[in-house]
Parts: C-alpha cells; sequence; structure tokens
C-alpha cells in the first residue's frame, strides 16, 4: 500500500499568514510583559546568543521567516558578532572548514552587537532570544533570558545536567514566557503523523526500539594537543562560565567541546534526537531503569567521552531501547531511515520524510497470516517542508511554531518539560556510562534510587560568581 501525504493542513496550522496567529482568541493583539502590542502585521524582534557554526545556521533559518527581525547579536568570539569573515583566525577556518560560517549576511536594519549575553538581555527593543551556545551555557542563559521577560528558543539539549533542566522548568511554569526547545524533528510532518498512529496500535504492542549515531573518527578523532594562549578577540574565561577553569585548548573551541564531557558529549548531541523521537512515537514520559557499556577503545584523542557507547532503556510499559553512539566505524545498522520499531504487528523503520511498515511473520508454533499489510508512506516531493535540505525543514517549521507561539501566546511543540524529559535521557545514559551500573530511575522525584555514585552525578558546583 502506497501513500503521501500533503503538507495543506500542516501549514495551516503553522505558517497561517502570520496575522491569522497574532491575534488572541478575542481577537485582539497580544500585549507582551514589555508593554509592547505585537499586532498582525509586527515583526518579532530577536536577539542570539551565540552564532557561530549551530547557532548561524538558526540565525539563518529565522531570517528566512518574514515576520522576524534581527535585533542583536551576542558571541565571546569577535569575528562572530562582526559577521567579518576575513577576521577568522586562519587555523579555525583550515582546520574546521565549513563548522566556521562564511557569515557576510544583509541585515534588514542596523544590528546591535553584544559579548555579554547579560547585557544584550538588558535591551527592551528584543522580544525573544535564540540561545546556541555551548551546552553548559544553556540552564543559565535560558533562564536569566526568562527573567528578562524575553520569550526563548534554547537550542538542545536543554541542559548538562538533570537538575538544570528540572530548575528550567520550574522557573519558566512560572512566567508568562514561551519556551520552544530545538528538538527540531517536533516539527516533521512524518514524525506528528506517527507519534499519532504507533500509540494507537498501527504496529501492534511495540517491545524494542533502537536508533545509532555513526561517525567513524578513527585514527586521530580531534587530535591531541597542549593548552595554549586563546586569540586576543575571543573571551575564554566567558566562554567557560560556569564550569571550572582550565587554560585554553585549540581542539576544545569554537567547535570541538562537543567531545569534552565538561561541556558537552555525543548523546546528548546527536543522540537527543533520536531519544526524544523514540520517547514521543512510544508515547513514554521516562524509563524505569537503564545501562550503558562502552569507552574509548580505539580512537586516539584528547576525548573524554566513549568512542563507543551502547545504552539500553527499560520502560514500565514493556519496551527496551537501544542507542548505539558508534565513532570508530561507518554505516548505520538500521536498514531504512534512523529510527527502528519493533512491533507485534508490524516493524516500522523511519527517517523525516518517509518510512517502511513490513508485516511481522508468524514464529514458532505459531500459524498466524500477516495482521497488516505492507506500507510504504512518503511526503510529495513539492511538499517537503518549505526549504531544501530535511534537517533544515523540520528546524524551519520548528522556529515558525515559535514565532506563531510568541504571537497567539498558544503552546509550543517542544516544550520545556518536553526538551527536559528528552535531554534526561541522555544523561542518564551517560551517568550509567560513567558509573558502569543498572541504574533505577525514579522519574518523579528524578533521583536514583539504588546509586549514591549516581545521584551525585545529577548536577554539579558552578565556578564563582556564577549560580544556578
Amino acid at each position: 500500500m502506497k501513500t503521501q501525504t500533503t503538507r495543506r493542513d500542516f501549514i495551516k496550522k503553522t505558517s497561517l499568514a502570520v496575522a491569522g496567529l497574532s491575534l488572541t482568541s478575542s481577537g485582539f493583539p497580544f500585549i507582551d510583559v514589555n508593554k509592547r502590542i505585537i499586532g498582525a502585521n509586527d515583526k518579532v524582534r530577536v536577539g542570539f546568543i551565540g552564532v557561530g557554526n549551530r547557532g548561524s545556521q538558526l540565525l539563518h533559518l529565522f531570517m528566512e521567516q518574514p515576520d522576524c527581525e534581527v535585533a542583536t547579536l551576542c558571541d565571546v568570539y569577535k569575528p562572530y558578532t562582526t559577521r567579518n569573515y576575513t577576521t577568522v583566525l586562519p587555523r579555525y577556518i583550515k582546520d574546521m572548514g565549513s563548522r566556521i560560517p562564511k557569515m557576510g549576511e544583509n541585515f534588514s536594519k542596523q544590528v546591535k552587537q553584544y559579548t555579554d549575553y547579560r547585557k544584550m538581555l538588558e535591551n527592551k527593543d528584543i522580544d525573544a532570544v535564540c540561545i546556541a551556545t555551548p551546552d553548559h551555557w544553556h540552564a543559565l542563559q535560558t533562564i536569566d533570558a526568562i527573567k528578562a521577560g524575553k520569550d526563548v528558543f534554547v537550542e538542545k539539549p536543554l541542559s548538562k545536567t538533570i537538575a538544570e533542566g528540572r530548575k528550567m522548568v520550574e522557573i519558566g511554569n512560572n512566567s508568562k514566557q514561551i519556551i520552544t526547545v530545538g528538538l527540531n524533528r517536533r516539527g516533521a510532518p512524518t514524525f506528528q503523523k506517527l507519534a499519532k498512529d504507533i500509540p494507537s496500535g498501527k504496529i501492534g504492542k511495540i517491545t524494542f526500539a533502537s536508533a545509532c549515531h555513526v561517525s567513524n573518527m578513527f585514527p586521530n578523532g580531534i587530535g591531541k594537543l597542549k593548552p595554549e594562549t586563546p586569540p586576543a578577540d575571543f573571551d575564554w574565561d566567558m566562554w567557560l562560565g560556569p564550569r571550572g577553569y582550565r587554560p585554553y585548548q585549540y581542539n576544545i573551541a569554537p567547535y570541538m567541546f562537543r567531545w569534552w564531557e565538561d561541556y558537552a558529549n555525543q548523546i546528548s548531541n546527536n543522540g537527543v534526537h533520536y531519544l526524544d523521537l523514540l520517547r514521543w512515537l512510544l508515547n513514554e514520559e521516562a524509563p524505569t531503569a537503564v545501562s550503558a557499556h562502552g569507552g574509548k577503545y580505539i580512537v586516539d584523542d584528547d576525548r573524554t567521552i566513549p568512542d563507543t557507547m551502547h545504552v539500553t532503556y527499560e520502560f514500565k510499559s514493556g519496551v527496551l531501547v537501544t542507542l548505539s553512539i558508534l565513532e570508530a566505524s561507518s554505516g548505520s545498522f538500521i536498514p531504512h531511515g534512523f529510527l527502528e520499531f519493533r512491533g507485534t504487528k508490524g516493524t516500522l523503520h523511519t527517517g523525516e520524510n518517509d518510512y517502511r511498515i513490513t508485516p511481522t511473520t508468524a514464529g514458532q508454533f505459531q500459524t498466524w497470516k500477516p495482521m497488516i499489510e505492507k506500507e510504504d508512506y512518503s511526503l510529495n516531493k513539492d511538499d517537503k517542508l518549505l526549504i531544501d535540505g530535511s534537517y533544515k525543514n523540520s528546524a524551519f517549521s520548528l522556529i515558525r511554531n515559535f514565532l506563531d507561539c510568541v504571537k497567539s501566546r498558544n503552546e509550543p511543540w517542544a516544550t520545556l518539560e518536553i526538551g527536559h524529559r528528552s535531554t534526561t535521557l541522555a544523561h542518564l545514559g551517560t551517568i550509567a556510562m560513567q558509573t558502569r551500573q543498572r541504574l533505577v530511575w525514579d522519574a518523579v522525584n528524578e533521583r536514583f534510587t539504588n546509586s549514591d555514585e549516581a545521584n551525585r552525578y545529577l548536577s554539579y558546583e558552578y565556578r564563582k560568581p556564577w549560580t544556578l
């Protein structure tokens, strides 16, 4: 059975000519906390904190939105705020290539520049902020933005620790702000469809689901280097923020921090996308137990995270979820797309723009015939979201939803609670890897019930003067 879908209904919901979604249910313009009336034709003035690699990608996606005005830019590396590619350290360009944004954008109005995000948040002309800094900064910057009365789009993962994430949720829930977490595939119509179909039993009772991130970094990875003096226009102390002081090292910043546990890791960087989808499509909130295996087996570099990692999550409903982070080999073991769900009636393999369902067959002692039909589903070619590239597509839609919610004050697709619960799965995998224990998780109190050692990883002590 071949099925297709169009985005007509989807577009109606997310991009109804900004005007319709700019009004409250009573038909009057929304008045935000700064008392600026956001009318049907007004633009949302956005400030951007962190405009390097991912920050520039988000900047460009925001600029595609007709009702967005780029008001301010903030970064600890000066060339990123001046948007002058010629002043970037040549060594960065040579070694990191496309991870260094080309910049040179044409902004419709003059854009103010900052190196300290706290100064930027004092700007009363900003309605919302987009945060795309390293993971260890997300909590403080989001909380400070909420307290400053700004709506927030914060890049995934939501936090660096579980305690940070819960604090962000508490403060967000006690405010009137709109906060979206950059779990961009929440904006993909394929997954929005499956999030309804799969929990309703489309492929039967699911007992196993999996995903993997694969990137062969053998043999040199991020290299082995010694501390050195940072570039004169790079504020290293501010980059470290709440983390303990250490000398600048070239293979940490501005991009390779993703392989250093103090600042990020790959299960929370790439893995959180898969974990969010697995949790969403299974209609699960949190696991009851988690275990992990792996280590730094072969990549000879300075990383402080595993190059090979396999995590298993157990849910009370009776489903196992596995996620593999494999950076010493290539080739996904998911035969189509990047997610696999195994049900009693069928097996689902899905990517962002299509999926396949294969009926199960009878096993030992069983004589039944297939209970569902084979299904190949894809979006229409002309309807694969609004701009080229599958990754951009869903991020674009999530940003569109965020701006619509800034105006309507409706709840966005990827709320703080959603972001926290999905990011928590990544952190649970990390902690299980660090302790090498099978950990039992109390999702209500957000504590491990069988390991004091594991509970010590729920938070960390901030470097003064930073406090959560």
